[in-house]
């Protein structure tokens, strides 16, 4: 029945469970416990509306898995699941799948890798849709052509902070040193640019001192997307996409960067080894505070939307409540 290695894999530590028609499988708010692949039936995801009533966001049959996020990351459900006929699942716990990834199992990474690409998808379009809408944080300004800003030889011993760092947390010493191993360090000016829109990632940067700030630009006005602080990652959308830049990034403080060039840093994702695996938790929370920023704007821009009168308004907030609403992860065979 499963196509897909991953999911047999998962399969065989899952466990079987059962629903009848109209029976819920998750509830929206409570506590993520793991993921779901079905055997037969259908299942519909729902969200709940402020105002009253829900919004059916994802149909998800036979085969197909949802819920992979609760494998990553602890959190609570964002939607609810409904049964729309008897269903037969698999169930597979988050330790259980935990246990497969630090056993570095194959399967477990691969697994680990397609949320991540979910993941990645998910914000870039969800970037796409806040840069659509003219928001009040807007100012005057164009994107420069080219980088620019002399980098420079660090005058401080910045390996020793490493550790303290945020990104490298559940790092281990020659974990650490294995990532460093082609990476080199960069110190940048405030005013800086690090990269702007249209460029090709060659690489992607861990913040160690400073600050960078990230800059979507749109018929020549700009936003401020977010500041990145030590310890944080930023440029690696693109590098994981593979696909050119949308946004830039500028020295908003005289920085410290590790810079890790993106041929080094895919080939520590995709591996198997336990750096790569360190590397894959610190990508995944590095997206999903990406996340949490751009849904925090979304809410931001449907507030205002909300706000405004006419039958514009409405549509722009009906059309931002759909994206923000809309964030179920669905993997099928």
């Amino acid at each position: 029945m499963y196509t897909r290695p991953m999911h047999e894999k998962l399969v065989g530590i899952a466990r079987a469970a059962s629903f009848a028609r109209g029976a819920r499988l998750v509830r929206q708010g409570e506590a993520s416990r793991g993921a779901f692949i079905l055997r037969t039936g259908e299942a519909e995801a729902q969200v709940a509306l402020p105002g009253g009533g829900t919004l059916a966001v994802a149909r998800f049959l036979q085969g197909d898995m949802f819920g992979e996020m609760a494998l990553i990351e602890r959190g609570v459900c964002s939607a609810s699941v409904v049964a729309r006929d008897a269903v037969e699942a698999w169930f597979i716990e988050r330790d259980d799948f935990r246990a497969m990834v630090a056993s570095r199992e194959p399967a477990a990474l691969e697994i680990q890798r397609d949320i991540t690409r979910v993941l990645a998808a998910r914000l870039r379009t969800l970037n796409a849709t806040v840069r659509g809408h003219p928001s009040a944080e807007d100012r005057p300004g164009r994107a420069p052509a080219v980088p620019s800003g002399e980098a420079k030889e660090p005058s401080f011993d910045w390996r020793k902070f490493l550790p303290l760092l945020a990104f490298f947390e559940g790092f281990d010493a020659y974990e650490i040193d294995e990532l460093l191993a082609g990476a080199r360090a960069r110190a940048l000016e405030r005013g800086s640019w690090l990269f702007v829109p249209g460029q090709a990632p060659a690489a992607c940067y861990v913040v160690v001192r400073g600050a960078v700030e990230i800059l979507s630009f749109a018929r020549e006005r700009q936003r401020r997307v977010a500041v990145a602080g030590p310890g944080e990652l930023v440029g690696h959308l693109a590098v994981l996409d593979g696909a050119a830049r949308t946004s830039a990034a500028r020295v908003r403080e005289t920085a410290c960067l590790l810079e890790l060039p993106a041929r080094h840093f895919l080939e520590l994702y995709g591996g198997a080894s336990a750096t790569s695996v360190s590397l894959q938790h610190a990508i995944h929370k590095s997206l999903l505070r990406a996340l949490s920023r751009t849904n925090t704007q979304l809410t931001r821009l449907i507030s205002h939307a909300h706000l405004m009168r006419g039958e514009n308004a409405e549509k722009e907030a009906a059309e931002l409540e759909r994206a923000l609403h809309g964030q179920v992860v669905q993997s099928t065979t």
